[in-house]
């Protein structure tokens, strides 16, 4: 009896899966996301824009994410609104999974190498929101990308998820090869950031004592 008894006040309690579901609509997208932080890479993406499915497919892949991605917005005028929209409903959806954010590791940095091309990430979910991209990308368009979009795509990640989003390619030939190694740089740094710190199940990593 003693031994059943220790055995069930040592039993874990099930681990709460983290995952959410965004319907965002305005005037000019109408975007459904659902995310799940602890999923095997799965995804499901359409916004229209071709190369744009590309890179939220590799962030759900490199992030061993499961991310579906329903995006309509008014093409016919820019790509603009779609690309930032989708942005601010996947920082949505990682602020409303991660919850309290206790036991997370909270920050995370990631090197990828593609080829020629070297690009850096780090992300911080910390609650105050800023982002910096530096990346001197020849091409103004990737397939049918519009290049200088990425930027407002992280911009609205970072706003809504309350993170600091800072991506760089250090160097490279290919535009193709930088616009994907950063995308997958921040997915691999945004992995780290939501991961969860068994030692420190129940601790808020900050000492201000919130986030």
């Amino acid at each position: 009896m003693e031994g059943a008894g220790l055995n069930a006040l040592t039993k874990k309690k099930p681990t709460m899966p983290r995952q959410v579901t965004i319907h965002r609509k305005t005037n000019e997208t109408d975007i459904r996301l659902k995310l799940n932080l602890d999923g095997h890479g799965k995804a499901r993406i359409g916004t229209g824009i071709r190369f744009f499915d590309h890179m939220l497919d590799l962030v759900a892949r490199h992030g061993a994410f499961d991310l579906f991605v329903d995006a309509r917005g008014d093409l016919d005028v820019d790509q603009h609104h779609t690309v930032e929209d989708v942005g601010i409903a996947l920082g949505e959806a990682v602020q409303q999974a991660l919850g309290s954010k206790r036991g997370i590791l909270r920050a995370g940095y990631f090197l990828m190498p593609m080829d020629e091309t070297l690009a850096a990430a780090a992300v911080d979910l910390g609650g105050r929101p800023f982002c910096v991209v530096t990346a001197n990308i020849a091409a103004k368009r990737v397939g049918d990308f519009q290049v200088e979009l990425m930027e407002d795509f992280f911009q609205g990640f970072a706003q809504a998820a309350k993170a600091n989003v800072h991506l760089r390619a250090l160097y490279g030939r290919s535009s193709h090869h930088q616009v994907e190694a950063i995308f997958k740089a921040f997915a691999r740094a945004l992995r780290f950031a939501v991961s969860r710190d068994k030692r420190l199940r129940q601790v808020l990593p900050s000492t201000k004592g919130l986030l």
